[in-house]
């Protein structure tokens, strides 16, 4: 394809006086890509893509045929995505015509979460392959990375095996103050120093994960849930799963099946953080080795300064507290700043995190 032809589907039918016309392939994904876009209320005033190239007009299931056939990879995915997402196209999850044809990934599960309760057991049954196909993708990728976080503990004495993980920043830095260099105010590192690990003698803690089921959560809500199957059953871990909304849910006898779990979640509806908290609280037994991790937006629908005083109740009685705005692969976080920092005053930390890292905390905690 020329680089006018690209810059013609970009930019839609109002390009076409100056890149040309289109050839066979480029005039097919022009359709496709004009049967989702032109959908935008907003393209009269901005004068792109309105029209499209061929005169028939495609089902859902032709377009997603036609995508798969014209497009890579990568922006299939985000076509799927922006199909559910951005336009609301539900029959791409709840058409089961559509449902035997379409390729499992992240985007899909999300939008079966968020459209379960629009499908009859039949679709349902096909939803759940969607289902079940992402959690053992994402099952595979993080078992790993809880593996490793859980192999061994740093201790005080030296190392030899040279990685990352291991390596001593303060005192590779104190060891080689001698080789700092005004002129380009540097340490040069001739001795770069390694903690050793031992395999961990675990005393019993507890990671209690308390997600915030809103739909804006999706992501989160699905990581959380593989996480804690991850976490299950470790030496020395005892793990329990908090599902709420304005009520509040103990998954904690389904972490063990993932995908039933997020079968039951209910995405969507009100938010009460404090009410959540309260139970969690409930939940602690040896508040020095435990550690409570919600995660959510923390856009409160309940009592801000009940959440507050739960909150700080738990940090001074020695439980570690974790405000997460996002655990999911990219950790981008949207959220109520002013809260999170209402509760980071009290001795929270807050932030985001992968899931990788919530198991790296974990492990260094449990060492």
């Amino acid at each position: 394809m020329s680089d006018l032809e690209r810059w013609r589907l970009i930019l839609g039918e109002p390009a076409g006086r100056h890149t040309g016309p289109l050839r066979d392939g480029a005039r097919a994904r022009d359709s496709a890509l004009d049967w989702l876009y032109a959908r935008d209320p907003d393209l009269p005033q901005r004068d792109v893509r309105p029209g499209g190239t061929e005169d028939s007009v495609l089902t859902t299931v032709d377009w997603l045929d036609g995508i798969h056939r014209l497009f890579p990879k990568e922006t299939v995915e985000r076509l799927e995505r922006d199909a559910m997402e951005r336009y609301g196209i539900t029959e791409v999850v709840t058409d089961p015509a559509v449902l035997e044809r379409i390729e499992p990934n992240a985007a899909l599960l999300r939008a079966v979460l968020r459209t379960k309760h629009l499908m009859n057991p039949d679709v349902l049954v096909l939803a759940r392959r969607i289902v079940a196909a992402v959690v053992a993708e994402l099952m595979r990728k993080l078992a790993g990375e809880v593996r490793r976080s859980f192999t061994g503990t740093k201790v005080r004495r030296r190392g030899n095996f040279k990685q990352a993980r291991n390596f001593d920043f303060r005192g590779t830095l104190r060891a080689n103050l001698a080789h700092y260099q005004p002129d380009t105010r540097r340490v040069a590192i001739e001795t770069p120093l390694f903690h050793s690990r031992t395999r961990r003698h675990l005393d019993q803690w507890q990671l209690v994960l308390v997600v915030d089921q809103s739909g804006s959560m999706a992501g989160s809500v699905i990581h959380s849930a593989v996480t804690a199957a991850c976490l299950w059953g470790l030496p020395g871990l005892k793990t329990h799963l908090i599902a709420f909304d304005t009520n509040v849910v103990d998954l904690t006898s389904d972490v063990t099946d993932p995908v039933e779990l997020l079968m039951k979640v209910q995405l969507g509806g009100g938010t009460n953080i404090a009410r959540a908290m309260a139970y969690a609280a409930g939940l602690v037994e040896n508040p020095r080795r435990a550690i409570v991790a919600v995660v959510t937006d923390f856009y409160e629908g309940g009592d801000e300064s009940w959440l507050v005083r739960v909150v700080r109740g738990l940090v001074e009685q020695g439980t570690h507290v974790l405000g997460l705005a996002a655990l999911d692969e990219d950790a981008n976080p949207v959220y109520d700043r002013d809260l999170a920092q209402r509760l980071a005053n009290v001795g929270a930390q807050v932030g985001a995190m992968t899931p990788g890292q919530l198991a790296e905390f974990v492990a260094e905690r449990l060492g």
